[in-house]
């Protein structure tokens, strides 16, 4: 599993290694998307951070408060190939991102102040490493009413990895055959699908691919410490 550790020595570059060359951003290319994201910061208030996939089991970030909260305007999709990590060149399985159109429920993380430049060059090598991801300004409303800008990470559908087929079909059959390093991309999927649960939300796309893919036979990989309820 990817830790802040293997992420602050760069130990996480070795599941990448078969990631072309060219399309590994730099460490001062991962910096300078920060900088230009931080200059656009809309405000002097807290940083949020918008988490709705591995971000919201693992966060890998001190955070000062995790709160529910909903994104109007985004919903997720896997739109992005997976070929390091849970997935390789040989059998591409498919990342989460966020694409324009409905809503998403997630968490809102609020970063820790005094620790905000390390937390953000952490966050920003662990998503930015292929450039796939534009980092973007967005409003959550969260459960209690207010609202908060916030980072989210949104697909680039420029970049190289971006595929236009996010549909439920065609993603089940592609996660239910793809493995990397880091484990299957099954596992992604229903960790995923237990940390919505555990945290009262819902999102009837990732429930439509864990449906495919029971419908399919696809064992399920309960996530560390839980029983499969399946």
């Amino acid at each position: 599993m990817l830790t802040r550790e293997s992420i602050s020595t760069g130990r996480y570059l070795e599941w990448f290694r078969d990631v072309p060359r060219e399309m590994l951003w730099t460490r001062d290319r991962i910096e300078e998307s920060l900088r230009a994201t931080m200059r656009l910061r809309p405000d002097t208030a807290d940083v949020w951070l918008f988490a709705y996939g591995s971000l919201i089991w693992n966060p890998l970030l001190y955070v000062s408060d995790s709160i529910p909260a909903e994104l109007h305007g985004w919903h997720r999709s896997f739109c992005l190939r997976l070929i390091a990590g849970r997935g390789s060149a040989m059998t591409p399985g498919r990342m989460l991102s966020l694409e324009p159109g409905g809503k998403t429920a997630g968490l809102a993380l609020r970063l820790h102040a005094a620790d905000l430049e390390e937390e953000l060059r952490l966050l920003w090598r662990r998503e930015m490493l292929t450039g796939a991801y534009v980092p973007t300004w967005v409003q959550l409303k969260l459960h209690d009413e207010r609202h908060v800008w916030a980072i989210a990470f949104v697909a680039d559908p420029a970049h190289r990895l971006y595929e236009a087929d996010a549909s439920v079909g065609s993603v089940a059959r592609l996660v239910a055959h793809a493995s990397g390093p880091l484990g299957t991309n099954v596992d992604y999927v229903f960790r995923l699908e237990h940390a919505l649960q555990r945290h009262g939300l819902s999102d009837a796309y990732v429930d439509g691919v864990v449906s495919a893919m029971q419908r399919h036979d696809i064992a399920v990989i309960p996530p560390e410490g839980q029983p499969s309820s399946k």
